[in-house]
């Protein structure tokens, strides 16, 4: 049996029958009975709102391997009251295994995780805690007051199940069951049931992955909302848009380990970029001559042409002069800073290259 101290998750021993369990009852209908266990010694914290008082959420040098592959590697950050903060990455970059180390669903292979300064698997820090992953946490045949009234029965301060659901747009006298809600509306009780225990620290997979215009917009105002009362949150998604709305600081995940981490800001106001569309396939050898160095011509998808530098006056004249002798009409022509999408292309870019060039090494 792996060694566990007072304050901390070491883990270096293997999967035990225990955890194997654990993730079993991890379906739909299970999820959140095993993260939050009746019992009446839970005591839900009080937040803290001042700069400088210590993380809600420290992970240390974790790890996680599956087998031969190591789908974690030495990733550490923390995670302060009221601070929201984006794991981003491909599929398969970490970020699920990140996850469920910190909620207790898996054990890492190696490192520490501490929540409010203790061991995150423990009934106190559970019960402080909402998680929403974007698969499960959801009985089928339920109707989604009835499920959050049951979820309610494991706390001793829940909020009101009524006016969570209200919260999130869910009637709460709606009559269909949670197997029949679109799969907007299941993320919508998802988040409400993550919400029942007044979080401190909450987990957030996915939370607006399906959901339409309107509702995601309430959906982040509520998601907000909880960092403004001091809760600390840690968010999973594809959604650009989600990080650019909500996120305090980011890190961005390849192959298991933090290639860029930072405010929105500092991760992309450095470079700027001119956008625009015209004929497939140009050749931009003679663009780039003309562009000369400190800027970078591209072809980033059929079409779509990325010009990455100081973007002055003179840089959008020669693009123009550029394309009137290629005979070509550019198209959407925008200055903007470097988005998240070019910053994720050109990390998957670079590592892909790593690996190549490991390849042939061997």
């Amino acid at each position: 049996m792996p060694r566990r101290s007072a304050n901390s998750v070491a883990v270096p021993g293997p999967t035990d029958r225990r955890e194997r369990a654990n993730r079993s009852a991890a379906s739909p209908g299970n999820f959140t009975t095993v993260l939050f266990p009746k019992s009446p010694h839970v005591q839900i914290g009080t937040c803290l709102y001042s700069a400088g008082v210590a993380a809600t959420l420290t992970v240390s040098q974790i790890s996680v391997r599956y087998a031969d592959t190591l789908a974690v590697d030495g990733v550490s950050f923390d995670v302060k009251p009221g601070e929201i903060v984006a794991l981003l990455g491909e599929n398969g970059a970490g970020k699920t295994s990140i996850v469920e180390s910190c909620v207790g669903l898996r054990r890492p292979t190696s490192g520490q995780i501490t929540a409010f300064g203790m061991d995150p698997t423990g009934v106190s820090a559970r019960g402080r805690t909402g998680v929403m992953l974007q698969n499960g946490g959801l009985y089928p045949s339920a109707r989604p007051l009835a499920w959050l009234n049951y979820l309610a029965k494991l706390y001793p301060t829940p909020a009101e199940p009524r006016d969570l659901l209200a919260a999130v747009g869910i009637d709460p006298d709606v009559r269909t069951t949670n197997r029949r809600l679109s799969g907007g509306e299941q993320q919508r009780v998802k988040l409400a049931a993550a919400l029942l225990p007044k979080p401190d620290l909450l987990y957030l997979d996915e939370p607006t992955a399906g959901v339409d215009v309107v509702a995601r917009r309430s959906l982040i105002d509520l998601v907000r909302a909880q960092a403004e009362r001091g809760a600390a949150i840690v968010l999973t998604t594809h959604l650009l848009a989600d990080v650019d709305d909500l996120a305090d600081r980011i890190m961005v995940l390849e192959s298991g380990r933090v290639r860029a981490e930072g405010t929105l800001d500092e991760l992309t106001g450095a470079t700027q970029a001119l956008r625009f569309t015209a004929t497939p396939g140009l050749t931009l050898a003679s663009l780039q001559s003309d562009l000369g160095s400190g800027l970078h011509a591209s072809e980033t998808d059929p079409g779509n042409y990325l010009i990455e530098g100081d973007v002055t006056p003179d840089v959008l004249a020669t693009v123009t002069a550029w394309c009137a002798r290629m005979g070509v009409m550019p198209h959407g022509l925008t200055s903007t800073r470097h988005s998240l999408e070019d910053l994720l292309r050109a990390i998957a870019t670079e590592h892909s290259s790593d690996d190549d060039t490991a390849t042939e090494l061997t």
